[in-house]
């Protein structure tokens, strides 16, 4: 009989009955039985049918790559229980039309070597994409002491060139006026940097460029976040 109406709660239960102990429609790696089921779908299938809902998203991550898929998509009822077979790098396809041949069913030696080449590379893809996560972004959060040649010095305008200095992966948060005797005070700012894109070096080197205010720069404080 094959898959019928996936619109269905019957035939998506059918589905998801069918893919408990699989993985894809047909063989090892996600082919055009997988896109021709899965256009077959109207949407995701409820969370209650876990099996089914699995495959649905696991397919639904190669959108764009759907036509390049191995196999050749045949009509929904070719597919399910009583009609696929998997013949996935062994068996024989029973049609001579080349149209009908089953990339993973073929007896013929350099076929079976292409559709193990196939199989091999297409589990490494998707062994890669699950392998690649979302990398963390490496920050800290520094505390700045930027002291000013005497009293004199303007503190107001020493703040606004230290935060006119901009960078990608570089935030200044909030500052405070410490004194350090003789009436001078230091300007403490803190600040949030990407580690790989803002080092204190570079702070260092970017704040002391203001010679007119700035004496020197020191780190008081590093934290990773």
């Amino acid at each position: 009989m094959g898959f019928r109406d996936l619109k269905s709660p019957a035939g998506l239960q059918v589905l998801n009955d069918y893919l408990a102990d699989k993985s894809y429609i047909q063989g090892y790696v996600p082919s055009q039985a997988d896109v021709a089921v899965f256009e077959a779908v109207s949407g995701p299938p409820p969370a209650d049918l876990c099996h089914a809902l699995r495959w649905y998203n696991h397919i639904k991550s190669y959108e764009k790559e759907k036509a390049s898929l191995p196999g050749v998509k045949k009509a929904l009822g070719k597919y399910g229980p009583a009609d696929v077979e998997d013949t996935t790098g062994s068996g024989a396809t029973d049609s001579k039309d080349d149209d009908d041949i089953d990339l993973f069913g073929s007896d013929d030696e350099e076929e079976s070597e292409e559709a193990k080449r196939l199989r091999e590379e297409r589990l490494a893809q998707y062994e890669s994409k699950k392998a690649k996560k979302p990398a963390l972004v490496a920050k800290s959060s520094i505390s700045l002491d930027v002291k000013p040649w005497d009293d004199e010095t303007d503190m107001v305008k020493l703040e606004e060139c230290v935060r006119s200095i901009q960078a990608d992966g570089l935030v200044w948060g909030s500052s405070k006026l410490v004194p350090v005797g003789y009436g001078i005070k230091k300007l403490q700012i803190q600040c949030v940097v990407e580690d790989d894109k803002v080092g204190t070096d570079m702070l260092e080197e970017q704040i002391t460029a203001f010679e007119d205010y700035v004496q020197s720069m020191d780190v008081a404080a590093f934290n990773k976040i």
